[in-house]
């Protein structure tokens, strides 16, 4: 089978292996999109021979390139166009030991560098070579599984994935992305081999775990880890949301379930991976906060505010970023239930601006969230959780246009009120401001400096008498 690749840069490729009496291949995630009909712009370049070495010879041919760097360390390089980003690497023959990730190298045959790919459908090559252009060379069946939409190893699965256990992540986030499924004896070798996930580094775990949450249905993904077992090596906090307890007739649902359709549920709003981590952590205190009341059944009282303080611990682990990123993932995880709350406790002018002023520019991802945590087996219960919603979103609406506290910011700042009063920092300028605070969002003054600035007097006057 010929593969026509109609763009310039293939037939500049080709010229420069022609040259050098040199074979190259385009090979891996290229040739698969393009059975996939899937735009893409990253071509890897097999070369056998030495690749830095052609990758020098093809980049002085390329006059409207924007980037060329060799890696010697990993023995490839990579030249850059508007269009493009090729990569090249020498063919390459592999072997492992057991306690590493990193393999032994040595220069080897096309086929080698095939057989050393995780799955058959990444395996797939296309020879820039003259006698042979454009000819496919496919020697594992990889269109076929294309075809059927299977993942498959080329090699024997617990060879595979012994060597190197991280593929055993990429075979579910590659399910997950394709929504194919796992060919048989290549899942089992995965659940027997599931603890060997212990040897990968934490970053290249959860590298693989954000391209599952980015899957446009993410519990395709997530729940193969629970099925495979690596879900308890990679997300313990995750996996003990599994399973239901039933006492005196009373059982509460499945909160790990319940999370993933959440998850998808997100997933048909947005495309923010960190929304998408709010809401996979919106529960994740629940085990830990759950209790049985002959009173009310099941309960998991504080689990936000539980589940709010895991996230640190749960984002330090897997080397996610500690930044503003796990603060807004913090935030939705402790105000997911405000909302659902404020409907159903009745809704106040003063609990919609506390709502508006905690949630700052966070409040529409927050009601994102609350949506898609609505679930039921019930489609009744659905609409009225969702008619309730939107009167809350209605009263924000009308509480913003009115007092202006999205983003909100005190009128009087410390300096002010330390000015006024002649003070140097101390605990009486904080209690001004939170007295000032609570004025604003009771409503008992409006949101203005001058209201503020009266008031500011009459507090500051009074606590600074009491001493």
């Amino acid at each position: 089978m010929k593969i026509q690749l109609k763009d310039p840069i293939f037939l500049k490729l080709q010229s420069v292996a022609k040259n050098l009496n040199t074979p190259i291949f385009v090979i891996g995630g290229f040739v698969r999109d393009l059975f996939l009909k899937r735009e893409s712009k990253d071509i890897d370049i097999v070369v056998v021979g030495d690749g830095i070495e052609f990758a020098q010879a093809f980049a002085e041919l390329i006059p409207e390139k924007t980037d060329f760097a060799v890696f010697k360390n990993f023995g490839t390089a990579m030249v850059k166009t508007k269009q493009w980003e090729i990569e090249f690497v020498g063919a390459r023959k592999e072997s492992y030991s057991k306690e590493s990730r990193k393999p032994a190298v040595i220069p080897g045959t096309i086929k080698d560098d095939q057989l050393r790919r995780d799955f058959t459908i990444n395996a797939l090559a296309i020879s820039l070579n003259e006698g042979n252009l454009f000819e496919l060379v496919d020697p594992f069946g990889g269109v076929i599984d294309i075809e059927n939409k299977v993942i498959k190893t080329p090699l024997e699965p617990s060879i595979t994935f012994d060597d190197d256990p991280l593929r055993m992540m990429r075979a579910i986030r590659f399910a997950a992305q394709l929504n194919f499924a796992i060919e048989y004896n290549t899942f089992e070798a995965i659940k027997k081999q599931a603890s060997r996930i212990s040897i990968v580094s934490m970053e290249r775990i959860t590298e693989e775990l954000n391209k599952i949450m980015q899957s446009k249905k993410p519990s395709i993904g997530l729940n193969l880890l629970f099925d495979s077992g690596l879900l308890a090596h990679v997300f313990p906090e995750l996996q003990a949301m599994h399973g239901v307890e039933v006492i005196k007739k009373k059982a509460h649902k499945d909160n790990f379930y319940h999370t993933l359709q959440v998850v998808d549920n997100v997933c048909l709003e947005t495309n923010n991976l960190w929304l998408r981590w709010a809401t996979m952590l919106h529960d994740i205190g629940k085990p830990s906060t759950k209790k049985f009341l002959d009173s009310e059944g099941w309960t998991f009282h504080g689990h936000e505010d539980r589940g709010s303080r895991m996230v640190s611990k749960i984002f330090r682990r897997m080397k996610l970023p500690l930044n503003e990123k796990m603060k807004y993932v913090e935030k939705l995880v402790a105000m997911h239930h405000r909302p659902k709350a404020l409907a159903e406790d009745g809704i106040t002018d003063s609990a919609i601006r506390r709502l508006i002023v905690d949630a700052g520019e966070d409040l529409e991802d927050l009601f994102t969230l609350c949506r898609a945590d609505m679930t039921s087996r019930f489609p009744e219960k659905i609409k009225y959780y969702r008619a309730n919603l939107l009167k809350v979103q209605e009263l924000v609406k009308e509480v913003e246009e009115r007092d202006a506290l999205r983003n909100w910011q005190p009128p009087i700042s410390g300096e002010e009120i330390m000015a006024h009063f002649n003070l140097t920092p101390c605990r009486e300028v904080g209690l001004i401001k939170l007295e000032l605070r609570e004025a604003i969002l009771e409503g008992d003054i409006p949101n203005t400096k001058e209201a503020a600035f009266q008031k500011m007097i009459e507090i500051g006057t009074r606590v600074l008498e009491r001493g």
